[in-house]
């Protein structure tokens, strides 16, 4: 491809809202250009980088079973109805009617079409191991779009659904796409590692997230230095460790604490550790049909996860509740405790059973209750793990503080189980002629997302550095005076030369000086620059560059396609 002729011109200046490096040189090279928020057009140079991803995709799905197929992006509002999604995605999900005023969505995810589609198509136990994927677009409401493509509202997707007879067999086919998820990475040059996350609006269990560690992250994994352990904050456990033991449970007496408010204040007014307190919050958690406030508990040391405690609940909305309607339940901020409340959900941490003869709020205004013990002296309807775990927290396998990074999710795999075909009716006859539900996984990568985070991961104060796989380009050919027809003639025979032998050229054949030459391939950033000139030309060469080295090498024009192959070929690797 002749740069004169491409369309997609590389910029000097950076976008005024570019939030990361990806945003800024993705457009400035050229890749990109915005339509509306979270919305982009791809010039020809990032619509090949994708093409690139997509291919490394299709093949390392098809080598695991998958079997591609597309399904529509306009869906039926009735099928979000029936597997009661639509209100758990909620303004997320891009609403619409036809002429006829039926209601349609825009495709966030497939599940609900691929089950429906796997309850026609699959009939018996022989027709399964069944991995149905396809490579397309995907559209989400997101409120805050950013990043440029890290997170959009209209973005490409690989999603592949595995069907199989039995946990055992979905088990065989998540290990199968983990395996693809490395070499997908891998081979596309990016770092990732697989942590322990939420499973969001999906659903299922099991839930596996590919994260990819980079200044842009939106995300917080925490991780031990172990590596025995890696999660996303929002899902991670830590170790809780106990408070002294105390052998006899003390009768409660109230104290006066005026003034009194936090945690902080009331460990600092008695001269307890924070741990020896329970702290109490306020939420409110809204369903499809009702929202009501929740009272959470947990040791004073620790903070409430709310997407632990959103689980725990099975609500669609969490939010802490206003003044207003904690005072409307009787509720006193700052003093409140579970002491002798009634008609009012209690969650509580598990922390609460690692100490005894808490401090609690007495429910009344400037007052505390000393040596409160659970079960004894109150009850919760639910006790589980509810707590923030936090950089400097234990790790929960082996004990080392957990560190955290910021990163970016870069690919999902979830056991759905039977949520979904259990409600489409997606059944197979088992050998004894039993009809069984079909157990599901699902599995995802955004295409423009991976090509953006090997930007974050790869690229330096010049501009990109491709990973050779999914660059554009394979070699960037820069003309040094192309007003001399020596060098024009010249630099057009070896271009010719390179794209017959099956390379991919970008030839920048423009009458530029060389400064804006090597600035412009620096920063589109493909792995191999060469440079034909008058100086080399006098000595029978052309000058050679990896863009990941400084340095660069004469060539001898006579074996320039034979030394090409030979740098390029550990860079394919």
């Amino acid at each position: 491809m002749r740069l004169s002729q491409l369309c997609g011109k590389t910029l000097r200046e950076a976008p005024a809202d570019a939030e990361t490096d990806s945003h800024r040189l993705l457009v400035r090279a050229g890749f990109i250009r915005p339509l509306l928020a979270g919305v982009y057009t791809y010039l020809p140079l990032g619509w090949r980088t994708v093409h690139k991803i997509e291919a490394i995709i299709r093949e390392e799905m098809n080598a695991a079973g998958g079997q591609e197929i597309t399904m529509p992006v306009l869906q039926p509002r009735e099928l979000w109805a029936q597997s009661g999604r639509e209100a758990a995605f909620g303004p997320v999900l891009f609403h619409l009617r036809d002429r006829r005023e039926h209601p349609l969505v825009l495709a966030p995810t497939a599940e609900e079409v691929v089950t429906a589609l796997a309850a026609v198509e699959v009939r018996s136990y022989r027709d399964l191991p069944l991995r149905l994927y396809q490579i397309g677009v995907k559209c989400r409401d997101e409120a805050r779009p950013r990043g440029g493509v890290i997170r959009l509202r209209e973005f490409l997707m690989k999603d592949l659904y595995s069907f199989d007879a039995d946990e055992a067999g979905l088990e065989v086919s998540l290990q199968k796409m983990i395996q693809a998820y490395q070499n997908i990475f891998r081979r596309c040059g990016v770092t990732v590692f697989m942590i322990e996350a939420d499973p969001g609006a999906i659903g299922g269990t099991g839930s596996r997230e590919f994260a990819a560690p980079c200044a842009a992250g939106e995300d917080t994994m925490l991780r031990c230095p172990s590596g025995d352990y890696a999660a996303n904050q929002e899902t991670a456990e830590l170790r809780k460790l106990p408070n002294p033991p105390q052998s006899d449970l003390l009768p409660l007496a109230e104290v006066a604490t005026p003034g009194v408010k936090t945690i902080a204040a009331l460990a600092q007014f008695l001269g307890i550790a924070e741990s020896q307190t329970l702290k109490a919050v306020f939420y409110t958690a809204i369903y499809a049909d009702r929202q009501e406030v929740v009272f959470g508990v947990i040791r004073g040391d620790l903070d409430v996860n709310e997407v632990k405690l959103k689980n725990k609940l099975g609500c669609l909305e969490l939010r802490l509740a206003t003044d207003a309607e904690v005072a409307e339940v009787g509720l006193v901020a700052g003093s409140a405790s579970p002491l002798g409340l009634q008609d009012l959900k209690v969650v509580a941490d598990d922390s609460i059973t690692l100490g005894a003869n808490f401090v609690a709020g007495a429910n009344k205004p400037d007052t505390h209750v000393r040596h409160v013990n659970y079960p004894r002296d109150f009850g919760v309807d639910i006790l589980g793990d509810i707590a923030l775990a936090r950089p400097g927290d234990l790790c929960p396998r082996c004990g080392q503080p957990l560190e955290a990074v910021r990163g970016v999710e870069m690919g999902h795999v979830f056991k759905l189980g039977t949520k979904y075909s259990e409600v489409f009716g997606a059944t197979f006859l088992d050998k004894d002629g039993v009809p069984k539900p079909l157990v599901m996984g699902c599995y995802g990568i955004g295409l423009e997302r991976l090509m953006a985070v090997a930007v974050e991961q790869n690229h330096d104060d010049k501009g990109i550095v491709w990973p050779p796989a999914i660059a554009p380009y394979q070699t960037h050919l820069c003309a040094l005076g192309m007003d001399n027809p020596a060098v024009a003639q010249a630099a057009g025979q070896l271009y010719a030369e390179l794209e017959a032998h099956g390379l991919e050229v970008l030839f920048d054949d423009r009458l530029e000086s060389p400064g804006v030459k090597f600035n412009d391939a620096d920063l589109i950033g493909l792995p191999l620059r060469l440079t034909v000139s008058a100086r080399t030309l006098k000595v029978e060469s052309v000058e050679a560059r990896l863009r990941w080295q400084k340095e660069a090498m004469l060539l001898p024009r006579a074996e320039v396609l034979a030394q090409v192959q030979t740098l390029l070929q550990p860079a394919a690797n």
